[in-house]
């Protein structure tokens, strides 16, 4: 199984070389791309003790309360992403790589005592190639949301492989638990979600305006039209739009300049406004969502009012107490979800029937413990 999987991802890397070249050159690629795929100042790691491996900037903030717990080991961090990567490395004492292709990791991998991959990162050639070193190997805070179960049921055969490689995996759920058993996976325990833990960083202290701050967050494509045709304003009113992707600025401050001006409402940005003068807000800077929470009176959480996306976090609001309004469609945050006390759920048509006045702040009903978890780190 390992050979065949190999050659063909080497078929498809050289078939994908000629897109990857013109990738790299684009801005949110211009680091990962060359790391990952040409080991461009990706060098392996040197140290041989934990080995963390996150996707993307949630999964590394997520990892900061683990990695506090460990101080006194070697840390090692991969990623995928250029944010991850910038987040990882703002962690003192701890190596960071990119994560290389696949077709690298038998070449590029070095023996450590544990190699710790976070949630949906089941990159078959990194676990296989790192038992074949010897490392233990656990995958943590593992789920299988309802989406994509069907999906993986189809490939069970292949992740049955893959999981043959894993020595303990900690779900998120007892649900996830059993679908994670079905799909091949041996040592099984119930660990909780670990941001659960997480308290979000305010890195920078607004003041909070007189005003109600209703603040559209995460939004995806075509959600800030959807969610603002039905969106009851009034005139002590502050709206926040913040984007989930900032490539798409551009096209929400677009929509929004000609949403304010049939309304007859003033607009700016957050990259040079900031003291929320402004009946209408775009949110155009990077890393600044946990510090708008922290002045938010309701949080219109997206990702959840279109399918096919499954909802975002709804920890880091609740945190702030925040009164919080989510879609409908939130099936890859359902155990989050379960962990805060009074988020209002609805759909897209009774948002237009919601009073934010009769809203109750959200509290966040439990911290998940991790001893087990931490217990099986370290004595390794």
């Amino acid at each position: 199984m390992a050979i065949a999987y190999f050659l063909l991802v080497s078929l498809i890397y050289v078939l994908a070389i000629p897109l990857l070249v013109v990738l790299s050159f684009k801005q949110k690629y211009k680091a990962s791309i060359p790391a990952r795929f040409f080991l461009k100042n990706n060098p392996k790691f040197t140290k041989q003790d934990i080995w963390f491996h996150a996707c993307s900037l949630g999964e590394v903030v997520s990892l900061n309360s683990i990695i506090d717990s460990l101080s006194h080991r070697e840390i090692d961090i991969s990623v995928i992403t250029q944010t991850g990567y910038k987040k990882a490395n703002e962690i003192p004492t701890c190596s960071v790589r990119y994560l290389p292709f696949e077709i690298f990791l038998p070449f590029w991998i070095t023996k450590h005592r544990v190699l710790v991959v976070l949630e949906a990162e089941l990159w078959p050639m990194l676990f296989c190639v790192a038992k074949l070193r010897g490392v233990k190997t656990m995958l943590i805070n593992a789920r299988i949301s309802d989406n994509s179960y069907s999906g993986y049921k189809r490939f069970s055969w292949f992740y049955k492989w893959v999981f043959s490689n894993i020595d303990v995996v900690f779900a998120q759920s007892q649900i996830d638990k059993q679908r994670l058993q079905e799909l091949g996976a041996i040592d099984v325990r119930v660990g909780g979600n670990i941001k659960a833990s997480v308290a979000p960083l305010v890195t920078k202290s607004y003041h909070k305006p007189e005003k109600r701050v209703i603040i559209l967050a995460s939004s995806h494509e075509s959600e800030e039209q959807l969610v603002l045709e039905r969106l009851r304003l009034d005139e002590n009113d502050i709206l926040i739009v913040a984007p989930r992707h900032p490539e798409r600025f551009d096209k929400v401050e677009l929509f929004l300049e000609n949403y304010s001006k049939k309304r007859d409402l003033s607009f700016g940005k957050l990259s040079k406004e900031s003291d929320f003068s402004k009946d209408i807000l775009l949110c155009d800077k990077l890393g600044e969502l946990v510090n708008l929470y922290a002045i938010s009176d309701v949080v219109l959480l997206c990702g959840s009012f279109v399918d096919g996306i499954g909802g975002h976090n709804p920890l880091e609001p609740a945190h702030f107490g925040c009164r919080v309004v989510s879609g409908e469609y939130i099936f890859n945050q359902k155990v989050l979800f379960s962990l805060v006390e009074n988020i209002e759920i609805c759909t897209l048509q009774e948002l237009e029937q919601i009073d934010f006045n009769l809203l109750k702040r959200t509290n966040i009903r439990q911290k998940e413990q991790m001893q087990e978890l931490l217990q099986e780190i370290g004595k390794l």
